[in-house]
Parts: structure tokens; C-alpha cells; sequence
């Protein structure tokens, strides 16, 4: 019976030191990382809900396109809708590609124009270049290029002195 009562006194000596043994490490460790550990459990159920709703919205559209796949005049609408879009895209490209042969058919009409006065300025005998740009200078009655004196070099002053030449010496 001695020994009974021995291993019983000694059995809750090393129960309380394993518990003093893990209160001291458990303590020291949230004592050190205990804030993290909040912010990351934190963190963790934020996370969680932004998953579970997103999972959740998941589901109801699923649930949504089998419902609108099983309802006929839903499709129907919906083809309706798509057709209506394509053929609205279809005349608005018609309208561009008529704008655009316009365009390219007064662009034609124009060297056509142009091509029709080169020949008859080549008839009369004038030169056949340039003819539709010269009005404009004709119009301008001023000095022309060649009546016009060039400045003589040795009226400029030079923009930098030739002190910083003369004073280098390689």
C-alpha cells in the first residue's frame, strides 16, 4: 500500500510540472507572437467570407444558366437580342465602307482634275509641274527669293568668342 500511495504523491508532482512546463511555453510563446496570431486568425476569417461568398455567387449563376438554358423564351430572347446586335454592327460597318469609297472616289476625282490641267498647262506650253501651287505665289506680289541680298558673314557677331579656342592647347 506505501508504494500505492508513493506513485500516487509522485504522479501529480510530474502531472504539475508538465502543466508548469506548458504554461511556461505556451505563455512565452503568445507573450512573443501572440499579436500575429490574432492578425492572422483575423486575417484567415476575412478570407474565409470573401471566399465563401464569392462561392456562393458561383453556385446561384450556375443554378442560373441551367435554369435560363431550360427556359425556351429565354434563349429566344436572348438569340433575338445577339441577331439584333450583329445586324445593328453589320449597317454600321456598311455606313463606313460607303464613306470610305466616297472618299476614295473624290480622291480619284481629284487626280483625275489634276492630271486633266497638267495636260493642258502642257498644251499651252507652260511646265506641268507645280501648276496648282504657283497662284498662291503669284498672288503674294513681294521680293522674290533671287532679289533678296544675303547678309555678309562679318556682320554676325560669333556666337562664342574664340578666347576658349586660343586658350586650349592640345
Amino acid at each position: 500500500m506505501e508504494e500505492d500511495g508513493e506513485t500516487l504523491s509522485a504522479r501529480p508532482a510530474l502531472e504539475t510540472e508538465g502543466l508548469r512546463f506548458l504554461h511556461v511555453t505556451v505563455g512565452s510563446l503568445l507573450a512573443t507572437y501572440g499579436w500575429y496570431m490574432v492578425l492572422g486568425c483575423i486575417l484567415l476569417y476575412v478570407v474565409f467570407q470573401k471566399l465563401s461568398t464569392r462561392l456562393r455567387a458561383v453556385r446561384q449563376r450556375q443554378l442560373d444558366s441551367t435554369e435560363a438554358a431550360v427556359e425556351p423564351d429565354v434563349v429566344v430572347k436572348r438569340q433575338e437580342a445577339v441577331a439584333a446586335a450583329r445586324l445593328r454592327m453589320q449597317e454600321e460597318l456598311n455606313a463606313q465602307a460607303e464613306k470610305h469609297k466616297e472618299k476614295l472616289r473624290q480622291l480619284e476625282e481629284e487626280k483625275r482634275r489634276q492630271k486633266i490641267e497638267m495636260w493642258d498647262s502642257m498644251q499651252e506650253g507652260k511646265s506641268y509641274k507645280g501648276n496648282t501651287k504657283k497662284p498662291q505665289e503669284e498672288d503674294n506680289p513681294g521680293p522674290s527669293a533671287s532679289s533678296v541680298i544675303p547678309k555678309r558673314k562679318s556682320d554676325r557677331k560669333p556666337l562664342r568668342g574664340g578666347v576658349y579656342f586660343q586658350s586650349q592647347q592640345w
